[in-house]
């Protein structure tokens, strides 16, 4: 199951991808492709398997991996704060 992202966790991701949109989006390239790979593989497929904007398509995907990330780290600190 996923982890509910909250508007505070949301807020932060997007106040940190639109200030400079193509900068993060760049950053989130690389370290998608360190951190999961076949993720990365798989978001540039879909991007290039459309008629749609392949940027526009990864950017979404990015950013999707990056709300998810940050609720999953506020689940765990939850989790932990609560068996400390």
């Amino acid at each position: 199951m996923l982890p509910i992202i909250s508007e505070e966790n949301a807020a932060e991701a997007f106040s940190e991808i639109f200030k400079d949109m193509p900068v993060w989006r760049k950053k989130m390239i690389h370290y998608i492709k360190d951190e999961n790979p076949e993720i990365n593989t798989a978001i540039i497929e879909a991007a290039n398997k459309t008629n749609l904007d392949p940027k526009a398509i990864a950017l979404g995907a990015y950013m999707t991996y990056s709300l998810i990330e940050l609720a999953i780290k506020d689940n765990d600190s939850l989790i932990n704060f609560q068996e400390g």
